[in-house]
């Protein structure tokens, strides 16, 4: 048995957030993993020049956040992951706090798989929203 929510218990609308204040150390260490080393998140003179004008963190790393709701808190340990969708909507800076909020919107019990509403939120405005499919842990 794992300590995260069991199908079973379960409801739509269940809902569980979590946030982190993205730093410069973030965007590097998410660089040096990923391999992305996109000049917009990592040389300000070059980002002085994009869209942005300014250096921004990379989507996935926002996205991130999404995960580790779905992984810790809700369902939260033992869910796999079986899909994700994402629609980046802004940016995020350096400095800014990113909400990640995922919503239970439906339940398949033949599959036993949820379906949830996935945003994550700069002072309250969406950056990114989506959809995510799991299997939460199961008692049987």
């Amino acid at each position: 048995m794992t300590n995260g929510v069991c199908f079973e218990d379960l409801r739509p609308g269940d809902t569980a957030s979590t946030g982190k204040t993205i730093t410069e150390a973030d965007i590097l260490l998410f660089a040096a993993v990923s391999t992305d080393t996109n000049p917009v998140h990592l040389n300000a003179e070059a980002a002085a020049g994009s869209l942005f004008r300014e250096r921004v963190a990379h989507g996935m790393l926002s996205a991130g956040l999404i995960s580790a709701v779905l992984g810790t808190r809700l369902p939260g340990p033992g869910t796999v992951y079986l899909s994700q969708t994402l629609r980046f909507r802004a940016p995020v800076r350096i400095g800014d706090t990113v909400t990640a909020t995922v919503t239970v919107t439906a339940l398949d019990a033949a599959k036993k798989r949820a379906t949830l509403a996935t945003v994550c939120t700069v002072a309250g405005k969406p950056v990114i929203e989506g959809e995510a499919v799991v299997i939460p842990p199961s008692r049987g």
